[in-house]
């Protein structure tokens, strides 16, 4: 006699979470934001060291950079008049299981 217990089917997610987690991988559907998360997978930086090593106007990247806080992927430090921003710890991981994801293949 078989004793293992019968496993129950996954659950699918509720539409909410689903429609936050597709809203989290838009945000890497966009070269530039791509780009951008790059560079901040090095260190923080501003807004015009963004924009220089990527090759964006300084707007381009603030509007960018408002996309991903709001997604909670950047976080923001203030120093003076200046904001640096730096990649959220998950978003490191994300940014990271991607890029090897796709060296691998």
């Amino acid at each position: 006699m078989n004793t293992r217990p019968i496993p129950t089917p996954p659950q699918a997610l509720d539409e909410h979470t689903a429609a936050h987690v597709a809203e989290l991988f838009v945000a890497f559907s966009d070269t530039s934001r791509v780009r951008l998360l790059s560079v901040l997978a090095r260190g923080e930086r501003h807004v015009g060291a963004l924009a220089e090593a990527v090759g964006l106007t300084e707007s381009a990247v603030s509007h960018h950079l408002r996309a991903l806080r709001q997604l909670r992927l950047v976080e923001t430090r203030k120093s003076g008049r200046r904001v640096f921003y730096s990649l959220d710890v998950h978003a490191i991981a994300l940014y990271q299981y991607g890029l090897n994801h796709i060296r691998h293949t």
